[in-house]
């Protein structure tokens, strides 16, 4: 029996397509090389950004109005959620599919003519065995490269009773973690992943190269020494380091395999939930307003990457002064050309003279690997 969906990737996407396909009916193949590996990031997302089906134990935590710290305190107008990792993997249940513990070297396209009949797409297994399916769905991530840009960070979980700070920051630029005013930005993104914990991580944005986790470390104890804050070693920790660009705008890919992560934040997982009931209906996800706004994301990372060290804040005081409307349509319109459009030129135009000339000419450059 040919299967109706083969999904090569566990990760949260490629999990989020095989529970969905399942609840619409389809018959289900997942192939990973740990298809059981348990999850360990911290994974977020804007409240009106997730779908109704998402399971509510699968959120650890709730800010209803998270703070960015720049030159001055910023609440902002938006609702924001973290999740529960090892519940939202729970949640993604995909019992009634069939996992295939093996790694993908090749997938073949189904041909548009075949003397025999229907040709369908396969895949080849590292094992030798060759799959073939109804549909096939690339969610394997994308790999590491010198070429490509990349967000790092650095975390560690402590008891909520240690941070005395009332707010949960989304991004708190303040320079209090020792680099020198010249030298790469980063910033302290703290958040609650539960009751009682929260986390602290010290964050590089984008970089190419990024600064490493054990830069992001090191800065992140100076800052947290700063505030008062002793660690014991014993803090359980994340590293983070993926490439913010990549994957392939198709319907054939997903996740980010399938450029769904946002160019210039990183976040791609509240994506991936909300359009794979779209792919499982085999809808487009792709139409061209999406593509466009796509191309426009991808100038916003050049603009972050042609910003002196000493800017970064000045470029988020702007962003952070823009209407709620306007910071919505930049970080999840995903298909709002107009509204990305406005936004980025309400950006451009409140931005200083000096800061226009240098994000214009980034913007203008050929496309960043």
């Amino acid at each position: 029996m040919t299967d109706d969906l083969l999904i090569c990737g566990a990760g949260p996407a490629g999990r989020a397509l095989a529970h969905r396909a399942l609840a619409h009916g389809l018959t289900v193949t997942v192939i990973d090389p740990k298809p059981g590996r348990r999850w360990t990031p911290t994974y977020a997302a804007w409240a009106d950004e997730l779908p109704a089906w998402l399971a509510p134990e699968a959120i650890a935590a709730t800010v209803d109005r998270p703070v960015a710290r720049t030159h001055r305190r910023v609440e902002l107008d938006r609702r924001y959620v973290v999740f529960d990792t090892a519940a939202l993997q729970d949640s993604l249940d995909v019992a009634g599919a069939r996992l295939i513990e093996d790694r993908v070297m090749g997938i073949t396209r189904a041909a548009r003519h075949a003397a025999h009949g229907l040709d369908l797409p396969s895949v080849q297994l590292a094992s030798g065995r060759i799959l073939p399916a109804a549909r096939i769905i690339d969610a394997r991530g994308i790999g590491r490269s010198e070429k490509l840009a990349e967000q790092t960070a650095f975390g560690v979980i402590v008891d909520r009773e240690q941070w005395s700070e009332a707010d949960a920051f989304f991004m708190d630029w303040r320079n209090d973690n020792g680099a020198a005013p010249e030298a790469p930005r980063s910033f302290l993104y703290a958040v609650p992943v539960g009751a009682d914990r929260i986390l602290l991580e010290e964050t590089c944005l984008a970089g190419k190269p990024a600064l490493s986790p054990d830069d992001l470390r090191d800065r992140l104890h100076h800052r947290l020494r700063s505030r008062g804050i002793t660690l014991t070693g014993e803090e359980p920790i994340e590293r983070v380091r993926f490439p913010l660009r990549g994957g392939r705008a198709t319907t054939s890919a997903f996740g980010a395999a399938g450029a769904l992560t946002h160019p210039a934040t990183g976040y791609s997982v509240a994506t991936s939930l909300r359009l794979a009931d779209t792919v499982v209906a085999g809808d487009s996800t792709w139409p061209g307003s999406t593509r466009a706004v796509h191309l426009l994301r991808q100038a916003g990372l050049r603009a972050l990457l042609a910003l002196p060290p000493t800017d970064i804040p000045v470029f988020f005081d702007a962003f952070f002064a823009l209407p709620p409307a306007a910071q919505r349509a930049y970080l999840s319109g995903r298909d709002d050309l107009p509204g990305t459009t406005a936004a980025m030129t309400k950006l451009f135009l409140a931005l200083p003279w000096r800061l226009r000339r240098r994000l214009a000419a980034a913007v203008t450059l050929p496309a960043i690997p």
